[in-house]
């Protein structure tokens, strides 16, 4: 039986703005033998769907260094110590859109990368978003806001005009809230709790 490893860290190799790289070593409990592995050490994220009234989405259009591409997000980012993530979630809607609500529900989170990473991704629907104010853009950041019908995401999923892993994994969440099939018409009716399925908890 697969049995959890005991790791100890064994320093941090390079610290940067976001994060850092972290050497660790663990023994394994089947053959004895120590290996190393390397964690990237980030703080939590969050990803928010923000519904507006008329049932549109706020995507956002972003450059990505990594991929070198203008991608198809929702808003998101890191957590900031000491925040939980409704603050965190209302606070990056705010600084990337320019909207905000006292409608949220937290859809549930995930592990981004289990296999070098130890955060997390909290993902919380955001009914009924309004613009409040202007973006608060960071200096790195270029953001163009997309309103999109909600019943248009899939569509564009299936396509690849959204690949982002944590934006379908927040898309799945907010799916399977209110089961696949009446999920969007859930959403995106102003002040309705989606419901789970019969049997679901």
């Amino acid at each position: 039986m697969v049995a959890p490893w005991t790791l100890k860290e064994v320093r941090q190799v390079v610290s940067f703005r976001i994060g850092a790289l972290v050497h660790l070593r663990g023994r394994s409990p089947r053959t004895n033998e120590t290996h190393d592995f390397y964690e990237l050490r980030f703080p939590d994220w969050v990803n928010v769907v923000p519904v507006t009234p008329d049932g549109r989405v706020l995507l956002i259009r972003q450059f990505r260094a990594g991929s070198r591409e203008l991608t198809l997000e929702i808003p998101g980012g890191l957590m900031e110590p000491g925040e939980t993530p409704l603050e965190s979630a209302r606070r990056e809607l705010l600084e990337e859109t320019g909207y905000d609500t006292d409608d949220w529900r937290m859809l549930g989170n995930v592990r981004p990368n289990p296999a070098i990473q130890g955060n997390r991704c909290h993902t919380l629907l955001a009914r009924n978003v309004k613009p409040v104010a202007e973006q608060r853009l960071e200096p790195a950041e270029d953001i163009d806001v997309v309103p999109t019908p909600l019943e248009e995401v899939p569509g564009m999923i299936e396509s690849g005009a959204i690949d982002h892993t944590l934006v379908l994994s927040a898309f799945l969440r907010l799916w399977l809230a209110g089961g696949a099939a009446g999920a969007l018409a859930s959403a995106s009716r102003p002040g309705a709790a989606a419901r789970p399925r019969s049997g679901e908890r």
